[in-house]
């Protein structure tokens, strides 16, 4: 018999399956062709930068965690380790805003700097995350599944839909995954999509602290709760003896 915990945890995740899988709505595919069309405005050479710039980022973070994130948990129930992720989510969330308030305070120019910031923060999070719900982040294919999780909390719904797919179908994605295979540059460009209204009043005098605190808040709430029903498809896709009616909600469109 399933724990009720549990029970509860994958009732959630096949709400959570169905909201990855909805189709683009009429407004999602504006809001996708207005990006685009802005996206095609800036020059080549700057959107090489970008996620060259950005790629070098994430793999410095990415490098630098995996030496200082605890190592994986190896025991505990689902209720026990989620307990937990919710208390980091917490402190990275807080963390975020406080970080967020002053640099949006600072004025501009240490606006921009919030940037790189609030990036490290979310991706040691992630580590953090995947220790707890045991998975080993010195492992590549640990760390290119943090990027799908990343990717797929703050992407637009056309993107988000393909990345769920992959997720849905790991470890046979990460099995052929690398970090050359990745597709930086689409990374990058939703990334930037999706935060920069979030985002941009941050860079605004007197009001800036405020929304740069309240906008960081979100983003590390959003990227927690993303991270969660990421790591239960894995849970309960590789429990000894799962619920008999999982397999069909794991399975992707």
């Amino acid at each position: 018999m399933i724990d009720p915990y549990d029970q509860q945890a994958l009732n959630d995740l096949r709400d959570w399956q169905q909201r990855m899988r909805q189709k683009p709505t009429l407004l999602n595919r504006f809001t996708r062709q207005l990006q685009a069309r802005l996206n095609a405005m800036l020059p080549e050479k700057l959107h090489r930068v970008l996620t060259a710039t950005i790629q070098k980022m994430v793999e410095g973070v990415l490098f630098g965690s995996q030496h200082t994130t605890r190592q994986p948990v190896q025991v505990g129930t689902l209720a026990e380790r989620e307990a937990q992720v919710r208390a980091r989510i917490r402190s990275y969330r807080n963390a975020a805003a406080v970080e967020g308030g002053a640099t949006g305070a600072a004025g501009f120019l240490l606006g921009l700097a919030d940037f790189p910031l609030l990036l490290g923060i979310k991706l040691k999070l992630l580590f953090d995350i995947a220790a707890l719900y045991g998975h080993d982040v010195r492992q590549l294919s640990e760390r290119l599944y943090l990027l799908h999780i990343f990717q797929l909390a703050f992407s637009s719904q056309h993107t988000r839909r393909e990345t769920y797919r992959q997720l849905a179908e790991w470890p046979a994605t990460g099995a052929t995954a690398t970090a050359e295979t990745f597709d930086w540059r689409q990374f990058q460009q939703e990334y930037r999509d999706y935060i920069d209204l979030a985002k941009m009043a941050q860079l605004l005098p007197v009001v800036g602290a405020a929304v740069g605190a309240v906008a960081n808040y979100r983003l590390l709430a959003q990227l927690g709760e993303t991270a969660i029903m990421a790591y239960r498809l894995r849970w309960f896709a590789e429990a000894p003896e799962p619920p008999s009616d999982t397999s069909p909600a794991l399975l992707p469109e």
